[in-house]
């Protein structure tokens, strides 16, 4: 049986019978299976935009060296008596949590919010009421913030093959669309997230695991550097290890682990607004048509560079999306951007940010906490211009002239907009570097200066990181872990769900 890879050009809308006749008129086969390995949008030519495809074909008619699969991860199973507690449910906390289950430990995890169920309920009920809900909200509940977002599957993690091929498989498993193993940026799409992060807690339990809702960790017990227990709002727990994958949001947790002598350091991060734009803006400026038989929406990926040198980007960008309020307290105000598998709503968005140094921001060596500090003063900066969690908005080109927008337009923001001047809210290091910025991308994307800027984004990054050692071990403790996106060493589904992986990984093997 031999094995060859191929390259194939093909219509945006082709269809499986087209890709297997160029596969046997190309290789001149009859008899053949194939795969497909990597697919990707050539959109740079836009009279001649097509998909790239790479498959590898497998025959009896071809010679030459045997298909080799990629080796899966090995997870070595044994009967343990050792108990863990993962705090956090999000991508890194769950992963970490399934492979030492897997394992034969004897895990739990805690979760502050709610069930997926229960806290798609809960979203619906803020949106209409404007009531927030502290356990059933955007940021915490089953399955991290990631749950409520585009599922983003991309990462520029190195190293980490082994512990992608085991996220993206057990998506599928448990209901993500196949395409997710081969796409260039592949996606899940909130409304199939709601799904997937359900099942795959259900087979978490078939396995013995067990997982505890709306139940939050106030404390941690320690004696000589190692902890013993966590106290939580629900009773007191004891177990042999403790992973935490708390999210970036959880800033009282934060300062919780900070007050009981885990070490954090302030980071660089970035802060800056939402934008929006309709999709068939973006899909004429990047395609040259409104739509495009087998695609879903057009994307974009903009970099620029301040006058002294600052990053301005970019981020989580959104197609077919909405921009929904992120915060996990009450009398926070941030936004972040979502949509779902068919990324077929009326509006794109994405975060529009500058890169900052916390020691610029403060004007001094910042610590973890000050930092903290700053940026929650922000956000509830942000609330208080309204005192609702109505998104200060003004039109991209009005930002760029320092002038308040007067009329309200349409958004996909369910609870609303109010004119504000965003270039007195947010931290007046960034202003010149993002209009500089929105000026250039303006350039990039034609009509970019017709969007509307909304909201504060702060979230793009974590603005502290534990001082931890190999596999996640906090500094100066014997079985204390932090992972993911609240570790500060990981951002998104991937890397987040490597980073906890890593960590169960190097548990099992110590």
């Amino acid at each position: 049986m031999g094995y060859k890879e191929v390259e194939l050009k093909l219509p945006t809308d082709y269809n499986e019978g087209q890709l297997i006749r160029r596969i046997s008129k190309k290789l001149s086969l009859r008899d053949f299976s194939y795969q497909v390995d990597n697919k990707s949008l050539d959109a740079r030519k836009k009279d001649s935009i097509h998909w790239q495809i790479r498959c590898s074909v497998i025959s009896d008619e071809l010679k030459g060296q045997d298909h080799k699969l990629r080796p899966e991860m090995d997870i070595p199973y044994k009967e343990r008596n050792e108990k863990v507690i993962v705090v956090g449910s999000g991508p890194a906390g769950f992963f970490s949590a399934l492979v030492l289950q897997r394992a034969g430990y004897q895990v739990s995890i805690i979760e502050r919010g709610t069930s997926v169920k229960k806290r798609t309920t809960g979203i619906i009920e803020f949106e209409s009421s404007k009531k927030f809900d502290p356990v059933s909200n955007y940021s915490f509940g089953e399955g991290g913030a990631g749950t409520f977002s585009d599922g983003k599957l991309t990462s520029r993690s190195k190293h980490i093959k082994q512990e992608r091929q085991f996220v993206i498989s057990s998506y599928i498993k448990a209901g993500a669309p196949k395409e997710i193993a081969y796409m260039t940026h592949p996606h899940l799409g909130s409304d199939n997230l709601k799904v997937i992060v359900k099942n795959l807690r259900e087979e978490f339990e078939k396995l013995g695991g067990k997982v505890l809702f709306e139940t939050q960790v106030t404390d941690i017990k320690t004696v000589d550097g190692k902890v013993t227990e966590v106290q939580t709002n629900k009773g007191d727990f004891q177990a042999d290890h403790f992973i935490f994958a708390i999210g970036q949001s959880a800033y009282d947790s934060y300062r919780m682990l900070i007050n009981a002598g885990v070490q954090f350091r302030a980071k660089n991060f970035a802060i800056g607004s939402r934008v929006e734009h309709p999709q068939k803006l973006i899909n004429v400026a990047q395609w040259g048509k409104e739509s495009l038989p087998g695609v879903k929406a057009a994307e974009y990926r903009l970099t620029s560079k301040g006058k002294n040198g600052e990053s301005i980007y970019t981020f989580c960008m959104c197609p077919g999306g909405d921009i929904v309020p992120a915060g996990a307290f009450e009398n926070i105000n941030i936004v972040n951007g979502m949509s779902r598998y068919k990324r077929n709503g009326e509006y794109a968005n994405s975060a529009a940010v500058v890169g900052v140094d916390p020691n610029v921001l403060l004007n001094k060596e910042a610590s973890a906490t000050e930092i903290l500090n700053w940026v929650e003063a922000l956000e509830n900066k942000f609330y208080k211009f309204s005192n609702e969690y109505k998104a200060p908005f003004t039109m991209i080109e009005d930002f760029i002239a320092g002038k308040e927008t007067s009329k309200i337009p349409e958004s996909s923001y369910a609870m609303g907009l109010v004119s504000a001047p965003l270039w007195e809210m947010l931290p007046s290091e960034i202003i010149a570097p993002l209009r500089s910025g929105l000026l250039d991308f303006s350039k990039k994307i034609k009509g970019f200066e017709k969007g509307k800027m909304m909201g504060l984004e702060s979230k793009t990054s974590s603005p502290i990181q534990v001082v931890r050692e190999k596999n996640g071990l906090c500094a100066g403790f014997s079985n204390l872990y932090m992972i993911g996106e609240g570790s500060g060493f990981a951002g998104g589904i991937i890397s987040s769900a490597a980073d906890g992986i890593k960590a169960a990984m190097g548990l099992i093997e110590n």
